[in-house]
């Protein structure tokens, strides 16, 4: 079951550096991008970001995929790997400068999900759900919020960070919550009832980007607001049993007369949905490059373990039928991999990127979809047993076409990019 260290997920591996980065704190971010950093021609990495993928890369070797196994089995959050984030800064990622984070750019963002997701992707989905938490904070907080909650989240990775838009009846369609958030005027605070639905870090968050109604009976007034999770009346529901990513914390939140400040309102009443789906276009680079992850992950077992199986007296990679599936295999995942780094590209160009998010979400999870079942199929009746990773990898794959936008609406987004309506 070893990992394959001839194919690197970029295609080429960074010459050694000396010396050797030990967090993102080695990046001097002041630095002039030209000057540190190489130029980026086309989808290739700058050297700055080739570094930081070799860095992430080794930690999820080293450090994820030996315990993903037993944090899989037992269904408990591997703490210890959250430390390692933190230690390294990822915890920051989207965290400004000015408040002790990296404040990465889409790319890097993208790379770092997807050398972790290839380590293990619980982990990896715990810390894209922790940024989307930052990245609220910092986009709609005030300055008195944001230096009360960033420096902690991204030095320490906690407060642990959630995201509440999913509710029980409400998933692919949002403006359909129930939840509310009532205004008290006498207490200048908002008082919340609800619930919400699949929260990543539901049992280990700290704090909360909840979105809720204003106005009950108005659907046009979802409104984002921050909730720690120790205000009275926030309760965390039970933990799910899942098919994958068995790992990770997810549980329901509800909110029974949960009081919060006004001041912790972070957009004006009626502005939340849209400052959520602005949000979850960043949030789906970052999954489908945790889709990356995951089905380059499988091909270098299924690589590995193809040119290590004898059957017929030779290695099944001298045998063709083999031979053209990882041929596949490694096209798909280098096309998903090209349409990540575009949805980037655009990102960063400051373009309306939200159908080449769709685009690289809807196509990257499939091929994780695709790649790790060739990977089972190539494994035989061993890929049907957890001592092999890629029985899990094959059940971890599933939930990327289904969290933050399923395929069916990343094709209806696309259509629409396509058709104008």
């Amino acid at each position: 079951m070893g990992v394959a260290e001839a194919e690197e997920p970029s295609g080429e591996r960074a010459a050694a550096s000396d010396p050797t980065p030990r967090s993102l704190t080695f990046f001097p971010r002041e630095t002039e991008p030209s000057v540190m950093t190489g130029a980026r021609v086309g989808s290739s990495l700058t050297d700055e970001q080739e570094a930081i993928r070799e860095l992430v890369r080794e930690f999820a070797v080293e450090e994820l995929r030996p315990g993903a196994g037993e944090a899989d089995e037992a269904e408990s959050f591997p703490e210890d790997a959250w430390d390692g984030l933190a230690e390294l800064g990822l915890t920051g990622l989207t965290v400004p400068e000015a408040y002790g984070g990296f404040d990465a750019d889409e790319t890097t963002y993208a790379v770092v999900n997807e050398e972790l997701a290839y380590g293990h992707l619980a982990v990896a989905t715990a810390l894209s759900v922790h940024c989307l938490a930052t990245s609220c904070i910092a986009e709609f907080g005030s300055e008195a919020q944001r230096e009360r909650w960033l420096p902690e989240m991204a030095a320490a990775g906690r407060p642990v960070g959630m995201f509440c838009l999913s509710e029980p009846h409400a998933g692919s369609n949002p403006a359909e919550m129930s939840t509310t958030a009532e205004y008290d005027p006498e207490t200048d605070e908002y008082v919340l009832n609800g619930e919400k639905q699949w929260i990543t870090n539901g049992k280990r968050g700290g704090v909360a980007i909840v979105f809720a109604r204003a106005d009950a009976g108005e659907p046009d007034s979802i409104t984002q607001f921050l909730v720690p999770a120790d205000a009275e009346g926030f309760e965390v529901g039970r933990k799910e049993e899942k098919l994958g990513l068995r790992a990770s914390d997810t549980t329901g939140i509800s909110f029974d007369g949960c009081r919060v400040p006004a001041e912790n309102r972070l957009t004006e009443e009626g502005k939340g949905l849209s400052a959520a789906f602005r949000t979850l276009t960043g949030g789906r680079i970052g999954i489908a490059a945790q889709a990356v992850g995951v089905a380059q992950a499988a091909l270098d077992e299924a690589t590995s373990y193809a040119a290590e199986r004898e059957q017929f007296g030779e290695p099944i990679a001298e045998i063709q039928t083999i031979r053209h599936k990882l041929a596949e295999m490694a096209t798909d995942v280098s096309a998903a991999r090209l349409l990540v780094r575009e949805a980037c590209r655009q990102a960063e160009a400051g373009e309306d990127n939200r159908v080449a998010a769709s685009k690289a979400k809807y196509r990257a999870s499939e091929a994780a979809m695709s790649v790790t079942n060739e990977a089972v199929q190539i494994h035989g009746g061993y890929g049907y047993t957890t001592d092999f990773d890629v029985e899990r990898l094959y059940r971890d794959a599933k939930i990327t076409e289904i969290y933050e936008g399923t395929t069916e609406i990343q094709k209806t987004i696309i259509a629409r990019g396509m058709l104008g309506k």
